[in-house]
C-alpha cells in the first residue's frame, strides 16, 4: 500500500540535487506543505533580512492567506480601529479645551500642548519596542486603559500643573495607538486585504468627529465667557467634555479586552521561538472564521534545520550556519540595545532598505513639523478671517469643525481605492495626495470670505486623510515584522519630535516670550499657513523616491 510521505520527507527529497532558484523552490516547498496559497513579500531574496524569520514569516503569511479575510479579521479591524480614533481624537480634545482652561487658571497655552507632544513623543518610543519585547496583545489593549484612566482624572483637575502633567500621561498611551494597531492588524491579515490598512484611517476621521460634537453643547454652554471672571463653578464644560471622552476611552477599552478576544500575533511567537504556539493561534483564526488550516509545527520547524543547512533561504543564512537566536534573553537583549545602534542596524542592513527607512523618516518628520504648525494657527486664523467678516460666533466656528470632520471620512475610502490601482500603488497615492494637499493649503491663503475659507479647508482635510491614511500603512508594510516595533518607534518619535519643535518655536511668539521666530514673520499673517504647504509639498516629492512598492506583496 502506497503511503503519503510527512513534509519532511517530501521536502528533503525536493531539495536533494535541487538546482532551481530560491523562488521556484519555494513554490515546490508551498505546494509540500499543501498549504495551497502562495505570497511574495518586497524582501523576497534580501539577506538583510533574517532568513529563518523571513522563510517562517512566509508560511505563516501563506496559511493567513488560505484562511481568508473572515470574522476574526472584520472584528480586528473595528478594535483595531480604536487606534486611529484615539489619534486623532485627543489632539483635537487638547485644542478645544485650550481657552476654557486658559481663562480658568491663566496660564500660559502652549505648556498643555507641549506636555501632550512630549507624552506622545513618549508613547511612541516606548510601546513600539515594548510590543516587540512583551508582545502585541497586552500593549495593544493597556494604551487605551492608560489614555481613558488619566483623561477621567484630569477633568478634576486642580490647577494646570495637574492638567498638563495628567494630559502628558495620557498622551503616553495615545502615543503607542498606531505603532502597535499597525503591527497588529498587519500580522493578522492576509495579503489580499492589505489595502484595508489604509481604509482604517477612516476611524481617524470618526475620532475628530464625535470630539468636535461632544464638545459643541459642552462648551460652547458650560464655559466663562473671558478671563476676566471664569471661576470653576461657571467653567466646567472642559471637565464634562473629558470625563466624556475618557470614559469613551473607557468603554473601548472594555471592548477591546472583555468582549473581542484577541490572539496574540503568531509572527511575534514565531520569532520568539513558541512555533507551537504561533501555530496554534493561526488555527484558532482559521476555527473562528469556519475554516481549516494545514499548518503543522513540523513546516516551521523544518525550516529552521534546513536554512541551518544552507537551505532555500539562502545566502543571507549562509554566512555563520547559525539559526536565529529566538529566546526570550536574546529578544530583551535586542530590544534594549534597539535605541544604541545594534537593531535599528536592520532597518538599514542594505542600500535600498536603508534609502527607504531613511525617506520614511524625513517623510513622518516633515509632516510632523507642517500638520501641527498648520493646526496650531489654523484657529487662529479662522478666529481673525470670521472676525472680519463678524461670523467669528461658537455656532460657526463649531459647525465648521463638524463639517470639516466629516469630510475625512470619504477621503479614507478613497485612499483604501487608490492604493490599490496599477501604477499608482502606496507611492503615488501618498505624492499626489500630500502634493494636492500643500496646494489647498497654499490657495486658503487667497480667502476672502468665511465661505471660500472654509471651502479650501474642506479640500485640505479630505486630501490629508487620504494621505494618512496611506502613511500610517505604508510605514509598518515596509518594516520588516521583527523590525517593525522599532521602525515604527522611529517614525513616529521623529513626527512627534518636530511637534514639539513646533510647540516650543511657533507657539511662543503668540504670548511674547521667545524673540526667534517673531524677528523673521509676523505671524499674526497667513505665513506658518504658507511654511506649512511648502513642506507638504517637499513631502510628496520625497514620497516618490520610496524604492519599494508594497501593492500586491505581502509584509513578513
Amino acid at each position: 500500500m502506497a503511503t503519503n510521505p510527512n513534509p519532511s520527507e517530501k521536502l528533503a527529497r525536493s531539495e536533494s540535487g535541487d538546482s532551481r532558484s530560491p523562488e521556484k523552490r519555494r513554490s515546490t516547498d508551498v505546494e509540500a506543505y499543501a498549504i495551497h496559497a502562495e505570497t511574495h513579500d518586497i524582501f523576497d531574496d534580501d539577506p538583510a533580512v533574517d532568513p529563518v524569520y523571513q522563510a517562517k514569516a512566509r508560511i505563516l503569511n501563506d496559511a493567513l492567506q488560505e484562511i481568508g479575510m473572515g470574522r476574526y479579521q472584520w472584528y480586528l479591524f473595528i478594535v483595531a480601529g480604536f487606534g486611529w480614533f484615539s489619534d486623532n481624537l485627543w489632539p483635537i480634545v487638547t485644542g478645544l479645551i485650550l481657552d476654557p482652561v486658559v481663562n480658568e487658571f491663566g496660564f500660559q497655552g502652549p505648556f498643555l500642548k507641549l506636555a501632550q507632544n512630549i507624552g506622545l513623543l513618549v508613547g511612541a518610543a516606548f510601546w513600539g519596542v515594548a510590543s516587540d519585547v512583551w508582545g502585541r496583545k497586552w500593549c495593544f489593549n493597556i494604551t487605551l486603559l492608560i489614555t481613558g484612566v488619566f483623561a477621567v482624572a484630569a477633568g478634576a483637575s486642580p490647577n494646570y500643573i495637574a492638567l498638563c502633567s495628567l494630559a502628558a500621561v495620557w498622551s503616553v498611551g495615545v502615543g503607542g495607538n498606531l505603532p502597535v494597531d499597525s503591527a497588529v492588524f498587519l500580522e493578522f491579515i492576509p495579503a489580499s486585504h492589505q489595502y484595508l490598512l489604509t481604509i482604517l484611517s477612516i476611524w481617524w476621521a470618526f475620532g475628530q468627529l464625535v470630539g468636535s460634537l461632544v464638545a459643541w453643547p459642552l462648551i460652547a454652554d458650560f464655559s466663562c465667557a473671558s478671563a476676566a471672571d471664569c471661576p470653576r463653578s461657571s467653567n466646567q464644560g472642559w471637565r464634562y467634555f473629558l470625563y466624556a471622552m475618557g470614559g469613551l476611552m473607557l468603554l473601548l477599552f472594555v471592548l477591546r479586552f472583555f468582549v473581542f478576544h484577541m490572539y496574540e500575533s503568531p509572527k511575534y511567537l514565531m520569532g520568539r521561538g513558541r512555533d507551537a504556539e504561533a501555530v496554534e493561534v493561526v488555527h484558532r483564526v482559521a476555527a473562528y472564521n469556519g475554516r481549516t488550516s494545514p499548518l503543522t509545527v513540523e513546516m516551521l520547524q523544518d525550516v529552521e534545520r534546513r536554512i541551518g543547512k544552507g537551505g532555500f533561504a539562502g545566502a543571507g543564512a549562509g554566512a555563520n550556519g547559525a539559526a536565529f537566536d529566538t529566546s526570550a534573553r536574546a529578544a530583551l537583549i535586542r530590544k534594549l540595545k534597539t535605541f544604541a545602534g545594534s537593531h535599528v542596524k536592520g532597518l538599514f542592513a542594505t542600500k535600498r532598505l536603508a534609502y527607504s527607512t531613511t525617506l520614511l523618516i524625513v517623510v513622518w518628520a516633515l509632516i510632523g513639523l507642517a500638520f501641527p504648525l498648520y493646526n496650531g494657527f489654523v484657529t487662529y486664523f479662522l478666529a481673525t478671517r470670521g472676525a472680519r467678516f463678524g461670523d467669528s460666533s461658537v455656532y460657526i466656528t463649531y459647525r465648521n469643525q463638524v463639517i470639516l470632520s466629516v469630510i475625512g471620512v470619504p477621503g479614507a475610502l478613497l485612499a483604501g481605492w487608490m492604493v490599490e490601482l496599477p501604477y499608482m500603488g502606496r507611492k503615488g497615492t501618498l505624492a499626489i495626495s500630500t502634493i494636492i494637499t500643500g496646494v489647498f493649503l497654499f490657495a486658503s491663503t487667497t480667502s476672502r470670505t468665511s465661505n471660500a475659507l472654509l471651502g479650501w479647508n474642506c479640500g485640505f482635510t479630505f486630501t490629508s486623510n487620504v494621505m494618512y491614511g496611506v502613511l500610517y500603512a505604508v510605514s509598518p508594510e515596509l518594516f520588516p515584522t521583527k523590525d517593525r516595533g522599532t521602525g515604527n518607534a522611529i517614525v513616529a518619535s521623529a513626527n512627534r519630535v518636530f511637534g514639539i519643535m513646533v510647540r516650543a518655536l511657533f507657539s511662543w511668539p503668540l504670548f511674547s516670550q521667545a524673540p526667534i521666530i517673531a524677528l523673521y514673520a509676523d505671524l499674526s499673517t497667513s505665513v506658518p499657513i504658507w511654511v506649512s504647504g511648502a513642506l507638504f509639498l517637499v513631502s510628496g516629492f520625497i514620497a516618490l523616491l520610496l524604492p519599494f512598492e508594497p501593492r500586491g506583496k505581502a509584509s513578513i
